[in-house]
């Protein structure tokens, strides 16, 4: 029995409402690699049951404590019916791509049984008439509560969970004893929780005399500079994170209990040649600028673009290299500005760049586990509270970047040819974009409440959109220095001019007439510079297209 943290009880006691904290993936595979060149229902049910003792998250359910006196216990169930968490459905006709984005947002619109453990698994079929797919391709979507996974230990369960050649691999998982671990008793629970708040009064002193004493050991300059963000060299000392309201938008409100999904891939080739053009960006950089660009974009079609930039929540992993932890969240988290307000798009990334260096630099003042802190030591309704009135404020959507593998995996035989995320919309941060690189491609997945994006598939125009204009730029700069960024040293471009090859696309799957009318209809526009260009047909899984520019 494993008492859960501070924060992972955290995204079980602030789930209620139309607040669900899973958070999914939704993997579609080829099966032409397996045996046989198919793969069926109870192929996969074989596979999953030789795999269940790999991770801890398949067999733990939860025990709370009568009238939440303590956070909840995970304890070992070796009564699992394997059935009732891998279901297998299809798709209704036509079948396309649109059909799959909206079973997978139906999906994920609901929670999951808490007296079971808190994972499901979806087999979709009929999938057929999306373009660009193999012949028999199937879809899995994996749902795990985020009480259990974070972004880290998700990337590692889905190593796990897939072999890395088509043949079969049943020796090396072995079946093991398991032992069923009985509810404790009431009376248990009480004398534990009393034990417990003892040593949580200490935590929370500790936590209160750390924080002072880092604060105290600021000197006049750092706080002068927090309270004059605009100073330009705010951004090249460390300074704590302070509060800064973020516009008002569309995404800032409360939820629904409907959500809606929408996905692109990125070739991640495009996105390392722009690294060779500019000097110290990142993938997470060029990220964070493609996402700020989508939304500048959409908010504009729509007329709502404030003059003040986006802020988003940038979750910071604080696990410990070479230690295995012990699963869970092991993450904290930082505001970091998407340059909204930027209109152009190298302008954009470097001004994102030296954005999110200050948020690094001012999380390490205070510790990256500062967040993951707050949540560990203080009570649910505290850290509630905390997080309610201290932050959310300052944010208006959630960003996370989560690096995967880059070889092809396979489960039961048939390889896994596209991987996307699928997270968290919530009260007051209704939208959430994931990337996560795997085999070559970013997968980014925008998940959202229906009411506040009623037309993802027009958003996910624009993030293909985004990257294509982000693309052209950086191959468009002179080979020269260029201006310096915001806030940071001047940034130089790269005299390589590599030829930028047309990425192989995935063939898009096309948005409907009525779609596009719908979005059509609820925009706007006032001018033909804010008209979007014409949409190519749009493949499912797809891949963008990188245009081909004179350098």
């Amino acid at each position: 029995m494993e008492q859960l943290s501070g924060t992972d009880s955290y995204f079980l006691y602030t789930e209620r409402g139309n607040n669900y904290n899973h958070v999914a993936a939704l993997g579609i595979y080829d099966p032409s690699t397996a045996p046989g060149g198919m793969v069926r229902y109870k192929d996969i049910l074989q596979y999953f049951s030789r795999r269940l003792d790999i991770n801890k998250v398949f067999r733990r359910r939860l025990v709370t404590v009568p009238h939440e006196f303590d956070r909840p216990y995970w304890v070992d169930d070796a009564d699992l019916d394997l059935e009732f968490h891998i279901r297998h459905i299809a798709l209704p006709e036509p079948g396309d791509w649109r059909q799959l984005m909206i079973q997978v947002a139906r999906l994920h619109s609901r929670p999951l049984d808490r007296s079971r453990p808190l994972w499901e698994i979806y087999v979709v079929g009929g999938l057929d008439k999306i373009p660009g797919l193999p012949v028999g391709s199937f879809a899995l979507f994996l749902k795990f509560h985020h009480a259990s996974v974070d972004g880290q230990a998700g990337a590692a369960l889905l190593k796990a969970v897939h072999s890395l050649s088509p043949t079969p691999d049943d020796d090396g998982h072995p079946r093991s004893t398991i032992y069923a671990e009985r509810d404790p008793t009431s009376v248990e629970l009480y004398t534990r929780a009393v034990a417990h708040g003892v040593v949580r009064t200490g935590s929370i002193s500790k936590l209160y005399l750390n924080t002072l004493s880092k604060v105290a050991g600021l000197t006049i300059d750092q706080i002068a500079r927090q309270l004059k963000p605009g100073d330009p060299g705010a951004a090249a000392a460390a300074t704590p994170p302070g509060f800064v309201k973020a516009p008002a938008t569309r995404f800032n409100g409360l939820v629904s209990a409907n959500r809606v999904v929408e996905a692109v891939g990125l070739p991640l080739d495009a996105m390392q040649r722009a690294r060779t053009r500019i000097d110290d960006i990142t993938i997470n950089d060029l990220f964070l600028a493609i996402v700020g660009g989508a939304l500048r974009k959409y908010l504009a079609a729509k007329e709502e673009l404030p003059a003040k930039s986006l802020t988003a929540l940038m979750p910071m992993s604080v696990r410990q290299e070479g230690k295995p932890g012990k699963g869970g969240n092991e993450v904290g988290g930082v505001p970091v500005p998407l340059r909204t307000d930027v209109a152009d798009p190298v302008g954009r990334l470097l001004a994102v760049r030296a954005d999110a260096q200050a948020a690094k630099r001012g999380s390490e003042t205070m510790g990256r586990g500062f967040l993951k802190s707050i949540l560990d030591d203080l009570p649910n309704f505290a850290s509630e509270a905390f997080m309610r009135y201290a932050v959310y404020p300052q944010l208006n959507v959630t960003v996370s970047n989560v690096r995967g593998p880059d070889v092809p995996l396979y489960m039961s035989g048939a390889r896994l040819v596209h991987f996307y995320p699928v997270s968290i919309a919530s009260d007051h941060i209704g939208l959430n974009h994931t990337g996560f690189s795997y085999n070559g491609v970013m997968w980014i997945t925008a998940v959202a409440c229906r009411n506040m994006m009623p037309d993802p598939a027009f958003y996910a125009e624009c993030l293909r959109g985004s990257f294509d204009e982000l693309m052209a730029a950086i191959d468009a700069r002179p080979s020269a220095a260029h201006p310096p960024a915001p806030g940071g040293k001047p940034a130089r471009i790269h005299a390589v001019t590599a030829k930028r090859r047309r990425a192989k696309p995935v063939a898009p799957p096309p948005v409907s007439p009525r779609a596009r009318a719908t979005a059509k209809g609820k925009m706007k526009t006032k001018t033909k510079t804010r008209t979007q260009s014409g949409a190519k047909a749009r493949g499912a899984p797809a891949v963008a297209k990188s245009k081909k520019r004179r350098g």
